[in-house]
């Protein structure tokens, strides 16, 4: 059964004023916050987060047990989503993060594999309200597929690129994956990670996920990090991962209601008047 979105209201004056303060406050909560910046404020600022690394054994795993848990994540997306009733339990999911987190601090980096799957399905549930408050229906594949994406908006990609424009570059690139994902979808209603359209949208977000999730580990990871602090470290992901939903769904809500286009353009006039976006030649 396919089910599809309101056709969208154009408004040739613009976005109304309230319109206007929502998608700032989008263009904010992706634009200026980064996991690194979050992680800072939990110890001494001293401490550089954004730099920390990984042994290449531990990347190596830090990668697999990404793509196993974002392989997951799909499964439930796009299976039991929909069956999901609205309620606002973000800080139920902050707490069972920290207790993840506390667990996988307590027990060391060998927890990995077994806690970012748990910590990824619970950011995943408390993706989905948000994107339900902002209007979305679930049951829709793009829907489901536009909360894996909010995963590829923590961090740049495994090379280290940071794109030009920001998120509006991001939601670019993988335009053609999602839509690809979402059309096997509607065809087949089948949620089979090996599918090729299907592993190609897991591969782009997990290439950026991974970033995040390398900084999480490698902070876990320090002398100093205990149980404790692993909790906090892990509240800390989840409510940077709900900070994007929050932006995302706002900027598809006004994308529905006014035009993509129209979003765009002043998505890009905020982002180059905050400061976001210092070259005026990044709003292409």
């Amino acid at each position: 059964m396919s089910h599809s979105y309101p056709l969208p209201v154009l408004v040739d004056q613009g976005l109304s004023q309230s319109d206007v303060e929502a998608l700032r406050s989008a263009v904010a909560a992706l634009e200026r916050h980064s996991f690194a910046t979050r992680l800072a404020g939990l110890a001494s600022r001293q401490l550089s987060f954004g730099s920390l690394t990984l042994p290449p054994r531990l990347q190596a795993a830090v990668a697999a047990a990404t793509q196993k848990a974002l392989a997951a994540a799909m499964k439930m997306a796009l299976a039991s989503l929909d069956a999901q009733p609205r309620k606002d339990t973000v800080r139920i999911h902050r707490r069972l993060a920290a207790l993840t987190g506390g667990v996988g601090g307590a027990v060391g980096l060998a927890s990995l594999p077994l806690e970012l799957p748990v910590s990824t399905t619970i950011m995943l549930r408390s993706i989905a309200e948000i994107a339900q408050a902002e209007g979305e229906d679930l049951r829709h594949p793009g829907a489901a597929l536009a909360c894996l994406e909010v995963f590829a908006l923590g961090g740049p990609s495994a090379e280290g690129n940071v794109l030009e424009g920001g998120y509006l570059a991001l939601r670019a690139v993988l335009a053609k994956s999602v839509s690809d994902a979402a059309r096997f979808l509607t065809v087949r209603q089948v949620s089979n990670e090996a599918a090729p359209a299907l592993a190609r949208l897991i591969g782009a977000i997990g290439a950026r996920f991974g970033v995040v999730v390398t900084q999480k580990t490698a902070a876990q990871a320090v002398p100093i990090i205990g149980a404790i602090s692993g909790a906090a470290i892990n509240v800390a992901f989840t409510e940077h991962f709900q900070t994007l939903a929050r932006g995302h769904f706002v900027v598809r809500r006004l994308e529905r209601l006014y035009s993509p286009a129209v979003v765009h353009a002043e998505y890009a006039r905020i982002a180059r008047s905050e400061g976001y976006w210092d070259d005026p030649s990044q709003a292409a």
